[in-house]
């Protein structure tokens, strides 16, 4: 019985499941291929996009398009600037926005897509650096670049062999090498990454600092060691950290006492009516630098089991305080 063109054919479970084998099968075969490949050409490329003094202008019609975009989006997050021009619309005015000390990646599989091919002899008159990203060396577009990027793949995961499938996985990975080996010999850092997603987890774990999210000033409850334990306990209680340092003339830390002390004190049977701070206190408690990152704080108080610290500067002074809540409200943990 033969089906209309509105017709599906009944579902068939097995056939999707093998179906998705063979893809992801012959998709990681196109990329395992690729990294044979990989060689001189590979490097040029990366030491011109490294010379350029504008951006790197990614190009490509369709499907390859899309891969584009997604490169321009992972250069740029890992310290390369890139923008996307679409080509057909570079034919009708966009061209103007490259410039003589930019450098165009140019993505075609078939290196015949004809809004890229028009566009070339523009590009060499400018004298714009030119990498073609193709699956077909010898095209059009492989003989105009300055450097040639081979991406062909022996076939497409498309049962049909139409459909862009391999040939586009293998151009975004062969991107995602481009942007590692750029982001490794601009020595780029994990601090560089966060500050371009400062909205981010990672940017607020990697950008916070314990100063940006400390009690300072009045909040962070302190008291002189000749303080007796009723003025203890009225500091504690008014700054709700559960906890007081206690600091010389020179605000400089000298111990620590806790709700957890109290209770253990209380345990003993201690009269602490009769005891002054600096008999009370816990010596040389944990502290912090002012500068420290922000999740630093967290691990210290993580590995230490403590829910408060005293932040300090680099002389042992009183800068502020901080407990958990002050980290979670900052998003850090």
């Amino acid at each position: 019985m033969s089906l209309t063109p509105t017709q599906t054919p009944p579902f068939n479970a097995a056939q999707a499941i093998r179906l998705a084998r063979e893809t992801l099968e012959i998709e990681a075969s196109a990329v395992q291929g690729l990294s044979l490949r990989v060689g001189e050409a590979f490097a040029q490329a990366v030491e011109r996009i490294l010379q350029v003094q504008g951006r790197v202008v990614v190009m490509g019609m369709g499907k390859s398009g899309h891969i584009g975009r997604k490169m321009v989006a992972t250069l740029a997050s890992t310290g390369t600037a890139a923008m996307f021009v679409h080509p057909a619309e570079a034919s009708h005015g966009d061209l103007g926005m490259i410039k003589p000390v930019d450098l165009v990646l140019a993505i075609s599989n078939s290196g015949e897509s004809d809004e890229l091919t028009a566009i070339l002899p523009v590009l060499k008159r400018l004298g714009v650096p030119l990498i073609a990203m193709t699956g077909k060396p010898g095209s059009t577009l492989g003989r105009h670049a300055d450097v040639v990027l081979d991406s062909g793949v022996e076939k497409e995961a498309c049962p049909l062999n139409l459909a862009p499938t391999a040939s586009t996985t293998a151009q975004l990975a062969l991107g995602d090498a481009l942007a590692v080996a750029l982001l490794d010999a601009r020595g780029f850092r994990a601090e560089d990454f966060a500050r371009s997603h400062p909205g981010g987890a990672l940017g607020r774990k990697l950008l916070t600092h314990v100063g940006d999210v400390m009690r300072a000033g009045d909040a962070a409850p302190r008291v002189l060691p000749d303080a007796g334990f009723s003025a203890l306990m009225r500091e504690m209680s008014a700054k709700g950290l559960g906890a007081t340092a206690i600091v010389d003339a020179q605000q400089r830390v000298l111990g620590i006492f806790t709700d957890g002390d109290l209770r253990r004190l209380m345990e003993q049977g201690v009269d602490l009516r009769e005891r002054s701070a600096q008999q009370l206190m816990h010596p040389n408690p944990v502290t912090i630098r002012v500068d420290a990152l922000a999740v630093e704080a967290a691990e210290l108080m993580e590995l230490r089991r403590i829910t408060s610290v005293l932040v300090v500067d680099v002389e042992g002074r009183l800068c502020g305080a901080l407990n958990s809540n002050d980290l979670m409200r900052a998003k850090v943990i």
